[in-house]
């Protein structure tokens, strides 16, 4: 039955999942955690980690991962968890599939339409939305740990988190250069 509400849930986020992986962050970890209780929070920020340093596109490769944890974690086998990392990733590819099929026949036709550009118009702001969300969702005493729990990790965190920011706005530094220094900063000064 996991499987079922697996592609149920990664097809709706496939759905509605605008702006790109990133976008989608947010609701893969609203379903996978909070709605069906399928990961913990901390594996969830695994699986963010692990998705960004794979190749690929991060929001296919959260499905991947959630998919195979999420059965893992309901007590299946190996081959029954990596065909639930298929049964999520299809899910989660095949609104876009389908609306890309569907779009690329209508938009040439009406792309120049004040209708079709007033809706763009709309949804970049919605885009940035559900970015700032994922990133406010990750922010968590799970990834900072807290003040009270370990003042140094949560300093350091805090450090890095301002660090990579302004790095990679400000310095242009390349992201997974940025991704690299942050992970020997985190080796040096958390390696307990």
């Amino acid at each position: 039955m996991i499987f079922f509400y697996l592609f149920l849930t990664f097809f709706e986020i496939g759905l509605f999942g605008f702006g790109g992986g990133y976008g989608m962050l947010s609701l893969i970890q609203h379903e996978t955690v909070e709605h069906w209780h399928w990961l913990s929070s901390s594996e969830f920020t695994d699986i963010v980690a692990i998705s960004q340093m794979t190749p690929g596109p991060i929001g296919i490769n959260s499905a991947t991962y959630c998919g195979y944890t999420a059965v893992k974690n309901a007590g299946y086998s190996m081959p029954m968890a990596v065909l639930g990392s298929a049964t999520s990733t299809f899910a989660l590819v095949l609104p876009s599939l389908i609306l890309m099929v569907l779009i690329s026949m209508m938009f040439m036709k009406y792309m120049k339409t004040t209708t079709v550009q007033s809706i763009f118009l709309g949804l970049r702001p919605a885009v940035v939305g559900l970015l700032a969300a994922a990133t406010l969702l990750l922010m968590t005493p799970d990834n900072f740990s807290t003040p009270q729990e370990d003042a140094w990790q949560f300093g350091i965190s805090c450090f890095l988190f301002c660090a990579a920011f302004y790095g990679v706005m400000f310095i242009k530094i390349n992201p997974i250069r940025m991704i690299l220094y942050c992970a020997i900063a985190g080796l040096v000064l958390l390696y307990e």
